[in-house]
């Protein structure tokens, strides 16, 4: 009896041997095979994670940046909106003597504004050797200071006064004494003393006109003092008149070649006060200024 129990329990145990090994066997073939796995997976160096990650961009754009370990981690800014920040190279950073405290620092901006005044002075030279507006405002100014004081001589041609600058084109000239000048002045004064700008011009002009015609005196004092032409020089009132400022500029502009009336313009008359209006009825009304109404 015992011995049959023996017989059977010798069976069990090979079989239960055989169970054992083949589990152990089947173990180990699994963690090979793992092992295995797991070294082919992982990547060895930096190139390896790059060719992983085919489409990534370099680091410098932002996107991929890798750890000591070869470990790929991901970007916090995308490529597009990162940008580097590069400071002017004339910006100087200075701290206290304490060192920097926080993030508190200052910006020195000595050198910057040193350099923007030496460029600015550097662009500014070309202009300042040659100063071609310069002389050219000074000429103009000096025609203008001479514009503002009476001629020595008067240019005309057979129909017209001529400035300064036209006497070339003059058929005869006429040399302006300081009795004259005053004279014109004092006329005009008499003449036009409530009278705007211009109307003291206009009659200046006529006065000038008179002394170009040849129907008229040759002289600015016989072309005043001509009988029966101006009212101021029968009544004595010219002689004791003193020319306003105003009328001496007049004066001075008429001579220069300014013109409040035509060349061909020879009389004036006010219709509120002159007592005889013939040149009024028989003479071409050419233009009126003030209270005078002036003919050709």
């Amino acid at each position: 009896m015992n011995s049959k129990i023996l017989r059977q329990n010798r069976w069990v145990a090979l079989l239960v041997g055989v169970l054992f090994v083949s589990l152990s066997l089947i173990s180990l073939l699994g963690m090979q095979t793992n092992a295995s796995e797991g070294e082919k997976e992982q990547p060895h160096s930096h190139k390896d994670a790059s060719a992983l990650i085919p489409e990534a961009e370099p680091n410098t754009a932002g996107r991929i940046s890798v750890d000591k370990n070869d470990r790929v981690l991901p970007a916090l800014i995308p490529s597009k909106e990162f940008q580097y920040w590069k400071p002017e190279e004339d910006v100087i950073l200075s701290f206290s003597e304490s060192g920097l405290k926080g993030n508190h620092f200052a910006i020195d901006t000595a050198n910057r504004t040193s350099k923007s005044k030496s460029k600015a002075a550097a662009e500014s030279e070309p202009a300042n050797q040659t100063k071609p507006k310069k002389q050219e405002g000074t000429k103009v100014v000096k025609s203008k200071a001479k514009s503002q004081q009476p001629p020595a001589k008067l240019y005309f041609t057979r129909t017209k006064t001529l400035t300064q600058d036209e006497k070339e084109k003059a058929t005869w000239e006429y040399a302006l004494s300081a009795e004259e000048l005053l004279l014109l002045q004092k006329i005009v004064m008499a003449e036009a003393e409530g009278e705007p700008y211009e109307g003291k011009v206009a009659v200046a002009n006529v006065v000038l006109n008179r002394l170009r015609s040849a129907n008229f005196p040759d002289t600015i004092r016989k072309v005043i003092y001509q009988k029966y032409q101006f009212s101021p020089v029968a009544n004595g009132r010219m002689d004791r008149v003193t020319p306003s400022k105003e009328t001496i500029k007049a004066v001075t502009a008429a001579l220069n070649g300014h013109k409040a009336v035509s060349d061909d313009t020879y009389f004036f008359l006010s219709l509120k006060l002159a007592e005889d209006l013939t040149v009024h009825h028989s003479r071409t009304f050419s233009k009126k200024i003030g209270n005078h109404s002036f003919y050709k």
